[in-house]
């Protein structure tokens, strides 16, 4: 529990520091903790949300992302390695292994506009560590699943003992009171007056409001 707190404390600290370093403004996000890899072998990790604009406090305005709005991957990944890494380090009950990579790796990808994204991200943050449908074959000795492999792009399939199979799925068992999904910026749960301002200016900059007329 304590390693998955600080991931989420450490990815939300670095993606604040670069949004205020280039823009100076406040953005929104969304943090959804993964703890699984294609093969459902154990691999946290945290998928982060941003929509494309940030707010500027002083000016009261709303400015929409450009091409280059997201950070760069290559500064985010060493920074966020030397963060977490000084994260585990400082901490009471972690403890680092003998053997880590020493290139971590941070990908960031525009998935889209509108319904159509908020579709396609909330199937693919929100669905469980192993969909049925998923499961190919069960026998009283092994369980069979898919999975899509990340470098081929083929599907692929693993058979497990039946106990080696549910040890795989239960240690993607989240610790008893851990928020997996979490909002942060204009988008957190307390943020409702400053996401109605940014609504407005948002109705006002891209639709036109005729004026009233006065009456005569």
């Amino acid at each position: 529990k304590a390693l998955y707190q600080n991931l989420f404390t450490v990815v939300a600290s670095i993606i604040k520091d670069f949004a205020y370093t280039k823009h100076q403004g406040e953005i929104g996000f969304t943090m959804v903790l993964h703890t699984h890899s294609r093969k459902r072998d154990i691999h946290p990790h945290i998928h982060v949300v941003i929509p494309a604009g940030y707010y500027l406090k002083a000016r009261q305005q709303w400015h929409k992302g450009t091409k280059d709005y997201l950070h760069n991957e290559f500064a985010l990944a060493k920074v966020w390695r030397a963060r977490m890494l000084e994260a585990v380090n400082q901490h009471d009950t972690l403890q680092l292994p003998k053997r880590y990579p020493k290139k971590w790796i941070v990908d960031c990808r525009h998935v889209g506009y509108g319904e159509h994204a908020l579709q396609y991200l909330s199937r693919y943050l929100y669905r469980g560590v192993l969909p049925d449908k998923d499961i190919t074959c069960i026998t009283t000795d092994s369980v069979t699943f898919q999975y899509r492999d990340s470098e081929t792009k083929q599907i692929k399939k693993r058979t497990l003992p039946t106990l080696q199979f549910l040890w795989l799925i239960l240690q993607h068992v989240l610790p008893k009171g851990l928020q997996r999904v979490r909002d942060y910026g204009f988008l957190r749960g307390n943020a409702k007056k400053l996401r109605r301002r940014i609504q407005l200016l948002l109705i006002t900059t891209y639709h036109w409001i005729p004026p009233v007329s006065k009456p005569s």
